[in-house]
């Protein structure tokens, strides 16, 4: 058992009981530390003191004075003057050293008290392990934590406290299986009241939209806001002094109007207020209770919010935190935002093919940007484009699968192209000539006219090459003739026959040839000669 310093009520009890009462005999040692509560060998000490001094079982109650207390303390523990044994005055003369392994020196780590005790024992110094563990702790300063003070609450409706904490599982009824759900607390620092988010994740739309979800409960914003290292709020470790925000999250403040003083890392004190929350929270609205899904449970954790958390009298202000967020800190508040459609931020790549992908969506940027980095804005009706905190670039928003190009991204010799847009290469057909844009048009008339694209190409590579003037008459030539091919075109200017008109297609024999006949030659109705039969009768003979 460990050591048990005997206070002075103790041991005036102990002398009460040993000289006991005219009603009842006097009692033996062990009914004695019964009723003391301290060991039979104790109280067998301190009434032999106590005898020594001069105190014997014919006296009464006022005969056990200060001054027998103190004759009796000096008798039992001649050897404790200053409360301590022989042991915590060995370690005296090695306190110095203690206080170096405690601390660490020379570079070293800080040992523990049962290697402090193993080097002791090499020197000589046999203590117990309490004792030892007693003496580091007053004197050497093992363990020794700094000491803390209450902040004031501040004025109403500035500070809100904001935290994540784990409540438990929920089955989701979409895919029926478990799955953790965690609760983003706000907490009133002036009134103590508080909301509750609930969410299976912890993104930044999870936290913009429990924030817009406290906004509309309190009625309004708070003008600053202190949550813990969220990796949604802060991209990297808190600096103590000067934290490092998400994009994001500077973008949801400047539309809200508040200011973020995140709590530093691994420092709870930092927001007091809402971190004993979480398990007030998890204990006493969500113990017990079954809920069909996360939309029940977030109706239902908004009345607990109002009717129980709100209308209980807190430890702290000893008043209900709903009446006084309601009086004092209510008309405090920043107005209520407006509507806060969500982005996205990133950083993406232009690449060869002029376009850059936001949410599997692609969006063209100018040439010049190809294989830069830029930095995107996407809400769900705009995809803004940055380079340096310079806006280059604005783009509705398209679905995922989508694209927006603008044909001024595109170079212009392959706009048309890229783009599928006849009409416009018609029209660029028809700047070089009438005829050479109805032959384009003529050319493209197809169910699938962008796959008669190519050819329209090839027919303005002949005027860039030979001219419009002459193309325009070679395609004026061959729609007279009804002849739509670009092959027949080039052929016509390479040969330079687009002025020369065609002979017309004569019928056979209409010239004279080494075995051409009369035509009278072939008649021979009138020059066959007549036949006869020769027969046995003359009658029977038949001219032709």
């Amino acid at each position: 058992m460990a050591f048990r310093e005997i206070s002075v009520n103790e041991i005036r009890e102990v002398l009460r009981l040993w000289l006991g009462t005219a009603a009842l005999p006097a009692p033996g040692l062990r009914t004695i530390a019964g009723h003391a509560g301290v060991d039979r060998k104790t109280v067998r000490r301190y009434v032999d003191a106590a005898q020594v001094a001069g105190l014997t079982r014919g006296g009464t109650a006022a005969d056990i004075d200060d001054e027998l207390i103190a004759a009796v303390v000096d008798t039992v523990r001649p050897d404790r003057p200053r409360g301590h044994g022989a042991a915590w005055e060995q370690l005296l003369a090695h306190e110095e050293q203690i206080t170096r392994w405690v601390a660490g020196d020379d570079g070293r780590k800080p040992l523990t008290i049962t290697k402090i005790e193993v080097l002791l024992a090499r020197q000589g110094c046999v203590v117990p392990y309490r004792t030892l563990h007693r003496f580091a702790t007053e004197r050497c300063g093992f363990g020794r934590k700094d000491l803390t003070v209450r902040v004031v609450d501040g004025d109403p409706g500035v500070e809100c406290q904001v935290d994540f904490g784990y409540l438990g599982m929920l089955t989701d009824p979409e895919d029926g299986r478990a799955r953790k759900v965690h609760a983003l607390i706000f907490t009133a620092v002036y009134s103590r009241h508080m909301f509750v988010w609930l969410t299976y994740s912890q993104t930044l739309a999870a936290v913009i939209a429990g924030c817009e979800a406290a906004w509309t409960l309190f009625g309004g914003a708070f003008a600053v806001l202190i949550p813990d290292n969220l990796k949604p709020v802060v991209t990297t470790a808190a600096d103590p002094i000067t934290p490092r925000f998400s994009e994001g999250w500077l973008d949801y403040s400047s539309h809200v109007g508040f200011i973020t003083d995140p709590a530093r890392v691994r420092s709870p004190k930092d927001k007091p207020r809402v971190e004993r929350i979480v398990q007030y929270v998890r204990g006493n609205f969500l113990a017990g209770e079954h809920f069909t899904d996360l939309a029940e449970a977030q109706e239902s954790v908004v009345r607990w919010c109002i009717h129980t958390a709100g209308m209980r009298i807190h430890g702290t202000t000893c008043a209900r935190p709903l009446e006084v967020f309601g009086t004092a800190e209510r008309p405090m508040l920043l107005p209520m935002p407006a509507v806060y459609d969500v982005p996205v931020f990133k950083d993406v790549k232009v690449h060869r093919d002029l376009h850059a992908e936001i949410g599997r969506a692609l969006y063209s940027l100018p040439h010049q940007w190809i294989g830069s980095t830029l930095s995107v804005r996407a809400d769900t009706e705009l995809v803004k484009f940055y380079h340096r905190g310079t806006l280059v670039k604005i783009h509705p928003r398209t679905p995922p699968g989508g694209r927006s190009t603008d044909r001024a991204d595109l170079p212009e010799h392959k706009s048309d192209y890229a783009l599928r847009d006849v009409t416009s290469l018609i029209a660029k057909c028809t700047a070089h000539g009438p005829n050479i844009g109805i032959y384009a048009e003529r050319i493209l008339d197809d169910p699938l006219p962008w796959t008669r694209i190519r050819s329209v190409y090839r027919l303005q590579g002949l005027v860039r090459r030979y001219g419009a003037e002459r193309v325009e008459q070679a395609c004026s030539l061959s729609l007279d003739l009804d002849v739509v091919s670009v092959t027949k075109i080039a052929s016509m200017v390479e040969r330079a026959t687009e002025k020369t008109s065609p002979d017309l297609p004569k019928a056979f024999g209409h010239t004279a040839s080494r075995f051409s006949r009369d035509p009278s030659e072939l008649n021979t109705a009138a020059n066959a000669p007549a036949l006869s039969v020769v027969g046995d009768n003359a009658e029977n003979a038949e001219t032709h």
